[in-house]
């Protein structure tokens, strides 16, 4: 089941996606007629790991971390899928990355790997905005509009053996497969919970594979990930975002 929320002119509605719409307990919701997408979660925070696909670590150059490597957005990082994501003014090089997420269901701490699927209401996609020429992670990763997340919520993903791509204007950027993560979602989400108390709508993304790269004021990104759908957004020049 897809889990999605629609931004209407009475306030925001959330229900089953089904054929374009949202279908809420008070009716169906028409995507683009009735409202825009919102982000499909209201997370406390985005926890988000990286280095974690061994292509990426020898692409960039990075060491293999003994653990889960990982660092936070704040929820004013979000976009939905469809929204334009404003190219910031102070940086030159902005790059995208394809990510997986898993959306937390119940609050939680300290949970076993075994025990991470009945805690997970199921999984997204996010694009880990990085203005790279940034001093340190939160300066590249956490500003505004930095984590575009969506379309929706797929409740019945296995994130195993997940293929995934991205493209940028129609270009193939990335194409790999969720087997090539050093560390699985399960165990990511585990050691997570050992630090931080998750609650409901918590993100958990889990890094992204190959060829994360630049992107340039007009150009779109697509990432998709196999089972669970393809978020979109452009990036556009300017002061804000649509």
């Amino acid at each position: 089941m897809r889990l999605a929320r629609l931004l209407t002119p009475d306030g925001p509605v959330a229900g089953r996606y089904e054929d374009g719409a949202v279908v809420a307990d008070d009716g169906r919701y028409e995507v683009g007629r009735d409202g825009r997408l919102l982000p499909p979660c209201e997370p406390s925070a985005l926890y988000c790991v990286g280095r974690n696909y061994a292509e990426t670590l020898d692409q960039m150059e990075y060491e293999r971390p003994e653990e889960p490597d990982f660092f936070v957005k704040p929820p004013t990082s979000l976009r939905a899928h469809g929204q334009s994501v404003r190219y910031p003014e102070w940086t030159d090089e902005l790059t995208y990355a394809g990510e997986l997420v898993a959306v937390i269901d119940e609050r939680c701490r300290d949970l076993e790997p075994e025990d991470v699927p009945d805690a997970v209401r199921g999984y997204t996609v996010m694009n880990d905005l990085d203005a790279l020429d940034q001093q340190g992670r939160t300066a590249r990763k956490a500003f505004d509009g930095s984590g575009p997340l969506g379309p929706w919520i797929e409740t019945d993903a296995d994130p195993a053996g997940m293929a995934m791509s991205t493209t940028v204007s129609g270009e193939l950027r990335q194409d790999a497969n969720t087997d090539l993560m050093l560390f699985s979602p399960d165990e990511i989400v585990s050691y997570l919970s050992r630090r931080f108390t998750f609650r409901p709508g918590d993100c958990v993304a889990f890094g992204s594979p190959a060829n994360p790269g630049l992107v340039e004021p007009g150009e779109r990104v697509e990432i998709t990930y196999e089972g669970v759908g393809t978020l979109s957004n452009r990036i556009v020049a300017g002061s804000g975002s649509e």
